[in-house]
């Protein structure tokens, strides 16, 4: 599979502050990417270097294009989103439709009016006058009418009740996905959006501590249940991360062989969430 996204050693500063710290980043085409990392990571650093908003030092390649010189070209194959919560509020739903259909090339307006009449939201509306689940919807129905190569998400649901948040992700998986076209999703609520995951990149303090597939996660890192009698084998085996859990104590591991791990006690493939805690941790055990 192709890489619709190649980064190699990107750096940015800001003043004393390295918001990127030679990053290096392969998404395949095709994927759907979860970006992750606390505040302050470089998850949006990162996302706005990818679609040229953001200056960076090193090898970067998007959509065959490097977003620093070629950003016009780019974003005929490329959709960004930061928040689909925000649309103009003066603007009547009719004249959304006519100014995404100038702005950009690739919007197929037939295509957005058929997603909308399956929603009650009325064209003559103004966006001040539709309900916060409307607003959602209407957004969805230009995102998805925009054939591009790469739909880039900065926590598009940001502020959305769960109920909406659901909505937001089923149709972006039913109406968006194709098998060609490519997501990366960059969020705080990982619970939500594990399942939908093809691929996952974790970042701290500006460099990437994970870049895989979902299915190599289950090769690469084991959650282990041990009794008391097991710990010190356990401890010598180097766990990434260690939390009491249940009375017992759940260690993850890195790249250790299975077959060393189940003399330990139950074996499971941690969560995305668990994963991103243990990789986070400065220290192994805590």
């Amino acid at each position: 599979m192709t890489n619709i996204v190649h980064a190699r050693s990107l750096q940015k500063s800001y003043g004393q502050f390295k918001a990127l710290d030679g990053v290096d980043l392969d998404i395949p085409a095709g994927s759907i990417c979860g970006l992750i990392g606390p505040n302050g990571a470089g998850k949006t650093t990162t996302l706005k270097a990818l679609i040229g908003l953001c200056d960076v030092e090193g090898e970067l390649t998007v959509a065959g294009r490097d977003p620093r010189v070629a950003r016009h070209k780019l974003m005929e194959e490329v959709c960004f989103i930061a928040d689909v919560g925000i649309l103009p509020k003066w603007l009547r739903v009719s004249q959304v439709l006519d100014y995404v259909e100038g702005v950009h090339r690739k919007f197929d307006r037939a295509k957005a009016i058929q997603l909308l009449s399956t929603t009650e939201i009325p064209s003559n509306k103004r966006i001040k006058e539709l309900s916060k689940g409307m607003v959602t919807q209407l957004h969805l129905a230009l995102v998805m009418s925009i054939e591009v190569q790469l739909l880039v998400l900065d926590e598009p649901t940001l502020g959305m009740d769960i109920i909406y948040r659901k909505e937001f992700y089923d149709r972006l998986l039913n109406d968006f996905v194709d098998g060609n076209r490519t997501i990366i999703i960059s969020t705080h609520q990982v619970e939500e959006i594990e399942t939908l995951l093809s691929h996952l990149v974790f970042i701290k303090r500006g460099a990437i501590v994970l870049d895989a597939s979902m299915a190599e996660l289950a090769e690469i890192y084991t959650e282990v249940l041990v009794t008391p009698d097991k710990r010190a084998q356990a401890d010598a085996l180097g766990p990434i991360h260690v939390r009491e859990l249940l009375g017992k104590k759940s260690y993850t591991y890195e790249a250790v062989p299975k077959a060393e791990l189940k003399v330990l006690g139950e074996l499971h493939t941690p969560t995305v969430a668990d994963l991103f805690v243990a990789k986070m941790k400065d220290a192994k055990h805590g």
